[in-house]
């Protein structure tokens, strides 16, 4: 799922219309952070540490991977932690017998960052371009 599906699946309630899609705010802070990511991604890879690199996208505490982008320092909506497919597997975010399952369905890393949005209604991962 990209992030546009996403947006587009948005009911259209009467609070909808009162206030922003939070995904809006993250499609901004995605776009301000992507050099970044993308950096810390290629670094993950090189380093041997994943070859699947997950980022988690937040607006709350969340005890998962590690902080690299902090909404509160850069005055932005998101928080941006990285984490990895292995590290999904090991806390059982990621069922190990779907771990094949989520690697096929895995985009190339230097184009996409795959990506864990989390929001008060659930969680869901989506892949949005570095282009």
């Amino acid at each position: 799922m990209d992030l546009q599906d996403l947006l587009n699946k948005q009911p259209e309630g009467e609070e909808n219309k009162k206030s922003e899609s939070p995904l809006l705010s993250l499609k901004r802070d995605l776009d301000f952070y992507k050099e970044s990511i993308q950096e810390v991604s290629v670094e993950m890879m090189a380093e041997g540490y994943t070859l699947y690199p997950i980022f988690v996208a937040h607006q709350h505490q969340v005890g998962l991977g590690e902080v690299i982008l902090d909404r509160e320092e850069l005055n932005t909506a998101w928080t941006i932690h990285a984490s990895s497919l292995e590290e999904f597997v090991e806390r059982g975010l990621i069922q190990s017998e779907r771990k094949d399952y989520f690697i096929k369905q895995f985009k190339p890393a230097n184009a996409f960052m795959c990506l864990f949005v989390i929001v008060p209604e659930g969680a869901n991962f989506v892949f949005y371009p570095y282009k």
